[in-house]
């Protein structure tokens, strides 16, 4: 056997190969040319000795592979440029798939676009039936679409809606929903996955073919219709200046089958045009931006594996669920019972709608721990506050708190507003204090600010941002002032709005507007959502003593406090707002809505509560939902567009 830097490929006594994949000098597999052209010639010394079967697998222990070396886009200049890159991938991925000997993906772990595309190419996938396995083609996500085979292969072996929605949202499967939809052959736990994989290559079973309606929808002759109808859907969702990939995915599959060398040059689909557009610039930027917050905590060996959350309102009752789901003991502490009740009914309903399986479920749920008396903070790894918002009786819980905590366990608030300074001004040691800001839903939104005060001790912080990473999110460190970053540009934006419903302007009309710009929702649906009494509390602590919107001050005072009360600015009806028809929007209209958010976002970084204007940028397209397509608020300040 020959000797490579990236795969490793060993042969057993049941004539198999054992092909691994385990990249040089990283902790996570990526498809680089250099990796790539190496796969090539591996796969010809492959066929050189003309095994029983062949199965790839990973050797990393953090999954099988992550998808594309995006560093690598950033060499494209040209759109030949960016086909050579694709031909790196699209020749060995053919010479794979015509093998003559059965080939086997063994995934154990995430498996995502050029990875899963890899796997297509093999002749059967075996799949580890576990929550870190999880399957996806997220380039639209870069602005681009699967061209190493995917958008080919895909809608082959999956009927070509679910092959299209995975293709057009990025959306992940896991193992047992890849098993039902004919992604993988076999799920099964990882004890007997290595015998599962072995067994398929020596006794290959008949591959799978789609049911007949199905395959008709893969003819040349139906694909066009069959685009038509998913086109009209994603037209609801994004337009397609703002965002061509899912366009051009559609264009891509039903004119050319997916095959990227035969769209011509210049046309909206092919890469090079993709490639060329400020989408899918800003897109890859994000790409970045992400990494840089998934870094963070890297540097601690810190781990959580005990977490009490006080509190159990919507916050901290939903901050304990999703932290049990990701495999933590929570005990969360409320008065009573009856406090706990609807917090716990949230976990189940979550654990059910993420977790699906039952035992799974069973487990989530042994996990989270009802405590009224408050004796899980002793053992704690992670104490949580998030009472209301109250300084005084935030002051005597951490007084209570400070005395029995553990040495080694993090300390952390999760107020919206108030100060870090003024909650541990009778702390015996204020360093210990930290912020962990979540934001509601917990469980959708990705972004959780680290609040540093100017006493906190920073290996506390980059502890906290560990103990998020490890709940799967993404933490933003700022410093401690006034709204932090999210809140506090959100805050003058969601202002503005409210004191235009007094001018008279319609919530619709606004809402219309922001969307069209690329928001996910507009100001007025976005105060309902977040609860008016909330706007009103930040709106006093970022805004000082004026007087509050008319509109905004009227409807708390009724107790109308929007989507939470089932009225607001709008009505609302099994979630979602009821609303009129908006008037015409216009650049001015736009213009006014988004200029204070712009100009906030420029204030937070001259005045240093994020080290630099990359990081606000990230934290205002994860916390605020801020277009991506635009790159981020002091990018689209920075480009003038």
């Amino acid at each position: 056997m020959a000797t490579y830097i990236h795969w490793q490929l060993e042969s057993d006594a049941q004539g198999l190969l054992w092909l691994t994949l385990d990249k040089a000098g990283a902790g996570t597999n990526t498809l680089s040319g250099e990796v790539l052209e190496e796969f090539d010639k591996v796969l010809d010394a492959a066929a050189a000795l003309a095994p029983k079967g062949m199965i790839i697998r990973s050797g990393k222990p953090s999954g099988f592979v992550a998808g594309a070396d995006i560093e690598e886009f950033l060499q494209i200049k040209t759109g030949a440029d960016a086909l050579r890159m694709v031909r790196r991938g699209w020749d060995p991925f053919n010479k794979l798939a015509q093998l003559p000997f059965p080939t086997v993906a063994l995934i154990d772990g995430f498996c995502m676009g050029g990875g899963l595309e890899l796997a297509l190419a093999c002749r059967y996938r075996v799949a580890v039936d576990d929550p870190r396995t999880r399957m996806a083609l997220p380039e639209v996500m870069l602005g681009i679409w699967p061209l190493m085979g995917g958008a080919m292969r895909l809608p082959r072996l999956v009927a070509p809606p679910q092959a299209l929605d995975m293709m057009l949202t990025g959306r992940a499967v896991d193992a047992r929903r890849a098993r039902r939809l004919g992604l993988v052959d076999v799920a099964v736990p990882v004890r007997v996955a290595e015998n599962a994989a072995r067994m398929t290559a020596l006794e290959p079973p008949q591959r799978r073919k789609l049911p007949f309606p199905a395959s008709l929808m893969t003819l040349g002759m139906v694909r066009p219709l069959i685009a038509a109808m998913a086109r009209k859907q994603v037209a609801r969702r994004v337009r397609r200046d703002h965002y061509p990939a899912p366009y051009a995915i559609l264009d891509a599959w039903s004119k050319y089958d997916g095959d990227p060398f035969r769209i011509p040059e210049g046309d909206p689909a092919s890469i090079g045009a993709l490639l060329a557009s400020p989408t899918a610039a800003n897109l890859i930027r994000i790409f970045f931006l992400q990494e840089r917050l998934k870094g963070m905590g890297k540097e601690t060996t810190f781990e959580a594996r005990h977490v009490h959350v006080i509190g159990a309102g919507v916050m901290g009752g939903d901050i304990a669920a999703v932290c049990a789901m990701r495999g933590m003991t929570v005990t969360l502490q409320d008065q009573n019972a009856e406090r706990l009740a609807p917090a716990m009914g949230r976990a189940q309903s979550l654990f059910k709608r993420r977790l699906r399986d039952r035992l799974r479920i069973r487990d989530a749920t042994d996990r989270l721990i009802v405590d009224t008396a408050g004796g899980g903070a002793r053992q704690a790894d992670v104490v949580i506050e998030a009472i209301f918002e109250n300084l005084e009786a935030k002051r005597a819980l951490f007084a209570q708190l400070e005395k029995i905590v553990r040495p080694g366990a993090i300390l952390a608030s999760n107020t919206s507003s108030l100060k870090l300074a003024d909650i541990s001004a009778n702390f015996a040691n204020p360093a210990r204090l930290v912020g962990i800001h979540f934001f509601n839903p917990v469980p959708q939104l990705q972004l959780v600010e680290i609040v540093s005060g100017e006493g906190t001790d920073p290996v506390i912080a980059r502890q906290a941002a560990a103990f998020v990473r490890a709940i799967d999110k993404l933490p933003l460190p700022v410093k401690d002032s006034p709204g932090f970053l999210v809140n506090r540009v959100l805050g003058p934006y969601l202002q503005q709005a409210l004191r235009m419903v007094d001018e008279g302007v319609a919530p619709e009309t606004m809402d219309a507007a922001m969307v069209r710009f690329g928001m996910p929702m507009g100001p007025i649906e976005l105060a309902d959502v977040v609860g008016l009494d909330i706007c009103m509390a930040v709106g006093r602590e970022l805004g000082g003593d004026g007087a509050p919107p008319k509109r905004l001050d009227e409807l708390v005072k009724s107790k109308q406090l929007g989507k939470k009360s089932g009225s607001g600015f709008y009505r609302w009806k099994e979630g979602k707002a009821q609303k009129g028809t908006a008037g015409p929007v216009d650049d001015a209209l736009i213009e006014r809505l988004i200029r204070p958010y712009l100009l906030e976002a420029q204030k937070a970084v001259a005045e240093g509560v994020v080290a630099d204007a990359d990081l606000a940028d990230a934290g205002l397209i994860f916390g605020t939902g801020f277009a991506p397509f635009r790159g981020g608020p002091l990018h689209y300040l920075k480009a003038g567009t």
